[in-house]
Order: C-alpha cells, then structure tokens, then sequence
C-alpha cells in the first residue's frame, strides 16, 4: 500500500505538473508566460524526479496518507479544486486568492471560531498574504494572473 500511494501521489503531481507545464508554454503573450514557464519546467522535472524514484522503488519518505489524514485534507482538495478551475477566473486572481485562503484559513486555524480575536487574527492574517502575493506577482515579477471583479 505505501509504495502504490507513492507512486499513485508522485505520479498524480507529475501529470499536473505536465500539464501546466503545457498550458504555460502554449499560452499567448509569451513574454506574460515567462516566470510561470520557469517555474512550470522546474516543477515538472523535479516531479518527473520524484515519480521515477516511486516507480523503482527508491522512495523511503513517510509512511503513506492513512485515512484519516487524507479526510483531514479533503476541504482543502476540495477548496483548491475549486479555486483553480473556477473562482480564479470568474472573480479574479487576487479576490478568489483572498476569499480561499481565509477559508482554508478559518478551517485549519486551531483558534477557536467563536472568539473574535481569532477572526480578526485570520482577516489580518489574510491581508498581509495578499498583499505580499499582490507585491510578488503584480510589481516585482509583473506575471499575468486572470482578471475579473476588483483586480
């Protein structure tokens, strides 16, 4: 079972990793694509790594995902799945990027959910992230992200 959920995980990220590798080389103005072409090619070469270590065998990390744990990380899959293939490009990078991570914040945070100090810690929490992937992607590295609502 550990082997298999090695080589069914690594071979899962590989196939994502191709493919957006894929999406990113085919994409047009090529000079927006540039840094995601980047890190896309080193993604997926590190990923190929990963899944050919799988399949010989050669993987000796963890003891696989149990039960519990992948139920555990199943609001967040869910939540990503949904980010990527829809909420990012009908409302945009950076709302959907804010409105996801203060989800997957509010669900993972310890913090009590009935105190406020918790939420008004998770808004700032937020903010800041935002902010900081606002100042990486839109005017340190000038990466095209999908617009819509807001920005």
């Amino acid at each position: 079972m550990n082997r298999s959920q090695h080589i069914f995980g690594s071979g899962l990220v590989f196939a994502v990793g191709l493919w957006v590798t894929w999406v990113s080389y085919t994409q047009q103005p090529a000079e927006a694509f540039l840094f995601p072409r980047l890190i896309a090619s080193v993604f997926v070469v590190l990923a190929g790594w990963t899944f050919g270590k799988a399949v010989m065998g050669l993987s000796k990390v963890g003891t696989g995902v149990t039960r519990k744990m992948f139920l555990n990380m199943l609001p967040g899959l869910i939540i990503t799945l949904i980010y990527v293939f829809w909420v990012a490009k009908s409302l945009g990078f950076y709302t959907a990027t804010t409105i996801a991570f203060f989800i997957l914040l509010s669900i993972y945070d310890p913090a009590p959910h009935s105190e406020a100090k918790s939420w008004i810690k998770r808004v700032i929490i937020t903010a800041v992230f935002v902010a900081v992937m606002y100042g990486l992607f839109a005017m340190l590295l000038n990466v095209y992200t999908p617009k819509e609502i807001l920005f």
